[in-house]
């Protein structure tokens, strides 16, 4: 008898829980509408739509990211499943793989869009109207040239027609290479959004997009030579990366820390360089994220550093009969002989360091062939190292070419001129413009003393104030940006060396990376913006303190506010793109980034309500959202 009322009690909280289960299957009592561009909550009625339905018709861009060059849309959806989607493709035949695997990744970005997405697919259950298991959505892609590889002058422009009659939903892209073609599929897939209410996908109904990209060069720089990142981490982000439209993956794979680079002529480079077996990029690891990423319309360019920037790949010479191959090598006290620890330099007396350099080479340009740029790092060299390492000392004496600062700088400068041809060599004798960082080669009156301008691009990591970008500019070097006053997402955490907060703080925010402008740099530094010279800008995840445990939110979503600003280069600031930037940061964690939170999701959902100004007459307008139905904050 005692049981009985255990029972009673068991089955009163299941119906207790029975109500709130059955309101889950309802409608949601909030819907939206479209009032001047704004998205407003208010409680539903036949007026009003769901979210994503908003977000998608609502605005003059819809939700595209980043911004095209031309858009027109309608306010009209069509309800589609992801299973009725067909493709006509006209190419040539170099790139018609391509292209078939960039549809299949649309497909699949498709299925992504539902809430329950797992494991390749989604549980499309319905029940369904005819009108939307009978519908399709057609893609009509033509491609006009056969360039199946990216180089900075490849034509990513592309348009995008959308049509639907009746039944039929068809999108029609004509570009000139692959790379437009992928960029107006990625387009396409931004203007499709999952619609909770019929368990189906929604599309424009009609749309026109003519686009093109205002830099060539939009990248991104993973620094995986301070900590391992897997082979899933750099796909996930060239994944980003690509829905982002950013074409240039700049991968800093070796340092003086960590040498992960598998060469099959050098096994001792990752047998003495790497953290263990386990922390290494074989061949045909760096093969497959070549070809992972240009599926992506994204180049995979690699950089080795040198002459600074090496060790403990390098300490195998000696016991082989080829000397010291690098100097200060881990030494100490390392403030007096390099910017950070580990120290390493290349041995500049050694010849043989030049043999073991071309091998290296020789191997980077076949596993990241075919290359169109290399980049050599050539930055943060410290003199004293070379000034205080006797075997460079006596080979500077004997050969009579002094040891002052200026001596210095031109045995480093022969360096540059020989690595140079190294790669040019390893190309067939095919030379590919070579990109350096900032460096003393570069400071004010040396530039052009030490580098050739026709055979050299400056990546610039100074602040967007310094005066050297406009000599740069004024002296013909074309140049990326990547100022760490803006472009630099390491910064703004505790210091990793001592106490207080590392040397570049304070945090870059997205609205810091969105704002900063190469152009208006320019045009303040020298009165023109010298677009010819500007080849576009990077973002910077220097991994001191990361590993691929927070890889994601440390690039995304400020990684999206550099594509728009690189894609786009819009006139405005930050402010009109903030709810943009938010629904793209949702889109990326649906295709499985876990990019960071910006925002509650109740301004998602509340759109403008969440700015600094004005704070009261927000939380009024918030009241009399819900008071009064759909009203206009």
């Amino acid at each position: 008898m005692a049981s009985v009322p255990v029972v009673i009690q068991v089955v009163a909280a299941v119906l207790a829980l029975l109500p709130s289960a059955f309101a889950q299957e309802a409608p949601p009592p909030w819907g939206w509408a479209c009032d001047e561009g704004v998205c407003v909550k208010g409680t539903a009625t036949d007026a009003t739509t769901s979210l994503n339905q908003c977000k998608l018709t609502c605005t003059p861009e819809s939700v595209v990211w980043p911004h095209p060059s031309s858009i027109l849309h309608s306010s009209e959806v069509s309800f589609f499943l992801p299973t009725n989607v067909t493709r006509r493709v006209s190419c040539q035949e170099a790139v018609c793989p391509l292209l078939d695997q960039a549809i299949d990744l649309f497909l699949d970005n498709l299925q992504r869009y539902h809430p329950d997405y797992a494991g390749g697919s989604a549980p499309w259950e319905g029940p369904w109207d005819a009108s939307i298991v009978s519908h399709t959505l057609d893609l009509d892609v033509t491609i006009w040239n056969a360039d199946d590889r990216l180089h900075l002058d490849t034509d990513e422009s592309y348009q995008l027609f959308v049509t639907t009659i009746a039944d039929k939903t068809n999108a029609q892209i004509v570009a000139a290479t692959f790379f437009g073609a992928r960029h107006a599929l990625e387009t396409l897939s931004q203007m499709v959004e999952y619609e909770e209410g019929v368990d189906a996908l929604m599309v424009l109904s009609s749309a026109t997009v003519e686009d093109a990209p205002t830099f060539p060069y939009r990248g991104t720089l993973l620094d995986t030579s301070r900590n391992f990142f897997s082979v899933k981490s750099i796909e996930r982000t060239l994944d980003a990366m690509a829905a982002n439209k950013l074409n240039t993956f700049h991968w800093h794979i070796t340092d003086s820390h960590f040498f992960p680079m598998q060469l099959e002529t050098l096994p001792n480079m990752a047998y003495y360089g790497a953290y263990g077996s386990r922390f290494i990029y074989s061949t045909a690891d760096i093969r497959n994220l070549v070809e992972y990423g240009r599926i992506r319309g994204i180049r995979v360019l690699a950089e080795f550093d040198a002459p600074a920037h090496v060790g403990n790949g390098w300490r195998w010479g000696e016991g082989q009969g080829l000397g010291k191959l690098a100097v200060c090598v881990n030494r100490e006290p390392w403030q007096s002989y390099c910017v950070e620890p580990p120290c390493g330099q290349l041995n500049l007396a050694n010849p043989n360091m030049y043999d073991v350099l071309g091998q290296i080479y020789n191997e980077m340009v076949e596993l990241f062939s075919p290359i169109d740029l290399f980049h050599y790092g050539g930055d943060e060299v410290n003199l004293n190292c070379w000034n205080t390492t006797d075997e460079i000392t006596s080979w500077m004496d004997e050969n009579n070419f002094g040891r002052d600062d200026d001596a210095y700088y031109n045995q480093w400068s022969i360096f540059q001129e020989k690595s140079r041809q190294l790669p040019t060599t390893a190309n067939g004798g095919n030379e590919v413009p070579g990109i350096l960082w900032t460096s003393h080669l570069t400071e004010e009156g040396r530039a052009d003393q030490y580098l050739d301008p026709t055979k050299y691009i400056i990546q610039i990591w100074t602040t967007g104030t310094d005066k050297l970008i406009g000599e740069l500019l004024e002296k013909n070097f074309r140049v990326i940006f990547s100022n760490y006053d803006h472009w630099y997402l390491d910064c703004g955490f505790g210091a990793w060396v001592g106490e207080g907060n590392n040397w570049c703080s304070p945090y870059k925010g997205w609205q810091a990376v969105y704002d900063n402008s190469p152009l208006d740099i320019a045009t303040d530094l020298t009165g023109s913006a010298h677009e010819d010279l500007i080849l576009g800008g990077e973002a910077a995840l220097w991994t001191e303190q990361a590993d691929e445990m927070v890889l994601d939110a440390r690039l995304w979503p400020r990684g999206a506010a550099l594509a728009e600003r690189l894609w786009t280069n819009p006139s405005h600031n930050w402010e009109p793109a903030e709810t943009r930037l938010i629904h793209q940061r949702q889109r990326l964690v649906a295709r499985g980034i876990e990019a960071d939170r910006i925002q509650p999701q109740w301004c998602l959902q509340n759109e403008g309500l969440c700015y600094l100004k004005g704070v009261h007459q927000g939380c009024q307008a918030m009241g009399d959202t819900e008071d009064a139905g759909v009203t206009k904050a």
